[in-house]
């Protein structure tokens, strides 16, 4: 086989990342990244309204960035013999677009209106309307509890974010004809069939945020949808049947194998979420988790039909067909926060440098100011190396909601057991016991429904660079956890996609057992540690239900 190279392209929330792979020895051959410059510039996104939205302009410009240079990097034997391309991208990240599947943002009278563009995964500016839409889809005229698989409904997913932005831009909802989820607009971009009647829409976005399930016939039904909003049952109408990501969309347009000086006949693969993608990559099978650690966490297993069949599972995980490996269910549970909350602790307590700090030379200000950031994380849990976890503040991990358990976008982290003695690290040390404890939490309702898995593998930066926080997971879940030496787990589950796509391998195991790469570093629970989180995690649960108890007061 003369053309065996792939190339799996990561849409993250801050970048795309392009990995060119030997599908026929797992090697990879080059890689580059490129940054969304509107993004990066703080554009289209107002943190203070938990607003996130991204231009798809910054989507197409890093796409032939990253691309372009990764080609160049490869070299012109590996440009020739590039056989197929799959994506992954966040999402929920929907768009709305036009009749020509064009997304309004590239429109002269929509350019520069948040609203007609990508409204990025982490955007929760429809918390009420996911409400609006659990209590539809629990109890409705059908009679069918949509939530069973999936739980309630969440801000951060396709149909709320629809309905939030077209009841309050009249001007844009008469505009769009339909909305696209990022994963699939970008292979309909690269194939040139994006006219959104007959767009490829991916069977894990479908699954996981539109709620598609052979069980009712497809997405929730005509009628459910109507009683919510007349739009929401015109969309379903357009929406067509999805599909798993080893299926072929087509072959790359003229207009872009001239982009990206490729031949047109490479073929574009199906899409799917990243988490996903990065399970794949990281080696996912039917008795492996994987825990992906970024700025959330999402936890990922493949189980076959009948583990689920006829249960109620949405209190501890999301289930949807074909989501991760075709012909399996993909069960989804994670936190909204994990990256985040270490992330929000050196922001806070980065504040008064950045803001008191006065230098004549501004320059060697922000250098001084980078290098203390950069820095900062490293010594805190130097520091908090020798704090005993009993001795830490009790926090929960809740700092953007509530994933799994329980669903819940209302609720907020606390800390409790702060005195005169706590200082940044015994802070630090708190955030870390809780984004693992929240992991425990999400095993332990998994294992209620029977599912437990043999082996875990986490995968991500934080699991590679953290040697406390890896420690601190395998002592709170009391199990032994491999961290992935992929860097990369999903652009290169991605490329798995493309090469069964291709006709590579006939599937994802077979592509899985020469394109995975091994474990980095195993991390084994202390003994002697597990009485200690027992009792932090008892103090963990309680604070949990005071403050579910308060929220709902």
């Amino acid at each position: 086989m003369q053309k065996h190279y792939v190339i799996g392209i990561d849409f993250g929330s801050d970048s795309v990342r392009a990995l060119i792979v030997d599908a026929l020895t797992g090697a990879e051959v080059a890689s580059a990244v490129a940054e969304y410059e509107r993004w990066l510039a703080g554009k289209y996104q107002d943190p203070q309204k938990s607003m996130f939205r991204q231009h798809p302009e910054d989507y197409i410009e890093a796409l032939i960035a990253c691309l372009t240079s990764a080609l160049k990097s490869a070299g012109e034997d590996v440009r020739r013999s590039v056989a197929a391309l799959s994506v992954d991208t966040t999402g929920s990240t929907p768009c709305p677009v036009d009749r020509e599947g064009t997304p309004l943002a590239m429109l002269p009278e929509f350019a520069e209106d948040p609203d007609a563009m990508f409204h990025l995964w982490k955007d929760h500016t429809a918390v009420e309307e996911a409400e609006e839409i659990s209590r539809a889809f629990q109890k409705n005229a059908d009679g069918i509890d949509y939530t069973r698989y999936q739980g309630r409904y969440a801000s951060e997913w396709y149909w709320a974010k629809i309905l939030h932005t077209s009841r309050r831009n009249k001007r844009l909802q008469e505009k769009a004809y339909t909305w696209v989820e990022h994963c699939d607009w970008i292979p309909a971009l690269l194939t040139g069939k994006v006219k959104p009647d007959g767009i490829y829409r991916c069977a894990c976005a479908a699954g996981h945020k539109a709620y598609w399930h052979s069980s009712w016939g497809g997405l929730p039904s005509e009628a459910c949808l109507r009683d919510i909003d007349p739009l929401l049952a015109r969309l379903r109408g357009i929406y067509g049947t999805p599909k798993p990501a080893t299926c072929l969309v087509g072959t790359l347009s003229k207009k872009w194998a001239d982009r990206l000086a490729l031949d047109e006949s490479v073929l574009v693969g199906g899409s799917s979420l990243d988490a996903h993608a990065g399970a794949v990559g990281a080696g996912i099978a039917d008795d492996t988790m994987i825990v992906n650690l970024g700025t959330s966490a999402v936890n990922l297993l493949v189980v076959p039909q009948q583990v689920v069949r006829g249960k109620r599972i949405a209190w501890a995980a999301g289930a949807a067909e074909d989501s991760v490996i075709p012909g399996m269910i993909g069960l989804e549970s994670g936190q909204a926060a994990f990256g985040d909350v270490y992330a929000w602790l050196r922001h806070l307590l980065c504040w008064p440098l950045r803001e008191i700090a006065t230098s004549k030379d501004r320059s060697i200000q922000e250098a001084i100011l980078q290098e203390m950031e950069e820095r900062l994380l490293n010594e805190l849990q130097k520091a908090a190396e020798s704090i005993p976890i009993e001795d830490a503040p009790i926090a929960l991990d809740w700092f953007n909601g509530r994933r799994y358990p329980y669903v819940n976008e209302f609720v907020c982290s606390a800390v409790a057991g702060l005195n005169m003695g706590t200082d940044a690290p015994a802070l630090y040390r708190a955030l870390l016991t809780a984004t693992a404890l929240g992991q425990r939490r999400i095993l332990d309702t998994l294992a209620q429904e029977g599912v437990s898995p043999q082996k875990i593998v986490a995968v991500g930066g934080i699991a590679q660079k953290s040697s406390l926080l890896m420690q601190t997971l395998a002592d709170a879940l009391d199990r032994q956890i491999n961290v992935s030496q992929t860097q990369q787990a999903c652009a290169r589950g991605a490329a798995m996609y493309a090469a069964v796509a291709a006709g590579i391998y006939p599937d994802i195991q077979a592509a899985q057992a020469r394109m995975c790469e091994g474990i980095q570093q195993t991390y084994v629970p202390r003994r002697e540690m597990r009485a200690s989180y027992e009792q932090v995690y008892a103090k963990y649960l309680r604070l949990a239900t005071f403050m579910d108890d308060s929220m709902r007061s």
